[in-house]
């Protein structure tokens, strides 16, 4: 009986939900909010009919700088300011941010002539950038300007101006900066995915950039995990079986690969190759005194062998690996010789699964 009063208050209660949230879609804040969100999608809207010959001149200036864009400015506009640069930096465009008002107390240092300065500031008069102005004419460092104040100093110092202006703050009391900083954030972005699309940045790119993002796990690829060199258990066809223990011992994979005289892999032999190998040689201690005969190796291989190329997907080498129930593939190169070996605790230590 009590279990029935409350699902029936539990039922009472979900019902009254959406009921509830009506009301309270009627509360003024909610009304301020759709206000605020309204003025600021405006703004942004407005930004892409005034996109022109500026930004496509912005992007081949960017895309010219042999060194870093530096962005800077002051304040909210600042705060702006280390976004843009942080999305330029991880999509491509080496970037960094320079505190205006810092940068005139010693660090300029982080300036070379090889820099390219993007200065934002609404009004275009924010004096610690104008001060900063006669410094990167004397350097030569090309500037383009983010503003929304077109007739300003700013804009006039400026090789190319990007046009960031509002009809309007958000702030009622037009004080706040809220959709100014938002249109210049939006153009920011614009800019560092137009420029991303210009260089032919990949999803490859992108994931070298963020190596520990969830990304950069999907696109990691098998070279950036398998087994190469000094760490690659490798034996001949015609080495002897007890080598053969030792290399794999030795390589601690569980495993070697086996190479005909050409060096192409011809097959792999595991652990359980050699157990079920010495369940058909009872005498073990006779078997590795004499050695197994070259046809007794053969049989104990597994052959022919799965293999992955150094280029695809660290994901493509768990599938095969699960396909096939096996823990390891070897890398081959074109001819078909051995250059790595992946192992499904690599993958793990990836986090690939």
């Amino acid at each position: 009986m009590m279990r029935g009063r409350a699902r029936a208050a539990k039922a009472r209660t979900v019902g009254a939900r959406p009921a509830a949230a009506a009301g309270r879609a009627a509360h003024p804040s909610v009304a301020h909010a759709r206000r605020v969100l309204g003025i600021e999608a405006a703004a942004i809207a407005a930004l892409a009919g005034r996109l022109g010959d500026g930004f496509a001149d912005a992007i081949e200036l960017i895309a010219r700088c042999a060194g870093k864009v530096v962005v800077t400015g002051m304040g909210k506009s600042g705060h702006v300011c280390r976004k843009i640069a942080a999305t330029l930096a991880s999509t491509g465009t080496p970037a960094f941010f320079l505190h205006a008002g810092e940068a005139l107390h010693g660090d300029l240092g982080m300036l070379e002539r090889t820099d390219l300065v993007l200065a934002i500031s609404n009004s275009g008069e924010t004096q610690e950038i104008l001060d900063l102005l006669p410094i990167l004419k004397r350097l030569g460092l090309p500037l383009v300007a983010m503003t929304g104040g077109l007739d300003s100093t700013l804009a006039r110092a400026a090789d190319v101006v990007l046009d960031v202006g509002v009809a309007e703050e958000a702030c009622p009391l037009g004080l706040a900066p809220t959709a100014s900083t938002t249109a210049t954030l939006a153009m920011g972005d614009a800019l560092a995915v137009a420029l991303l699309q210009h260089r032919g940045f990949r999803a490859e790119d992108f994931a070298a950039l963020h190596p520990a993002g969830t990304l950069g796990r999907k696109l990691l690829k098998v070279a950036d995990v398998m087994h190469r060199g000094a760490e690659l258990p490798i034996v001949r066809e015609d080495t002897p079986f007890k080598e053969t223990i030792v290399e794999m011992t030795s390589k601690r994979l569980g495993l070697t690969g086996v190479v005909d005289v050409h060096g192409v892999l011809v097959g792999v032999i595991t652990d359980g190759n050699i157990r079920r190998a010495f369940e058909r040689l009872p005498d073990v201690q006779r078997a590795l005194a004499r050695d197994l005969t070259t046809r007794a190796r053969r049989d104990s291989m597994t052959g022919p062998p799965k293999t992955i190329d150094a280029d695809a997907l660290a994901a493509k080498a768990l599938a095969v690996m699960e396909q096939h129930a096996i823990t390891s593939l070897f890398v081959v190169d074109a001819a078909g010789r051995p250059t790595g070996v992946v192992h499904l605790h690599d993958l793990l230590r990836a986090r690939v699964v």
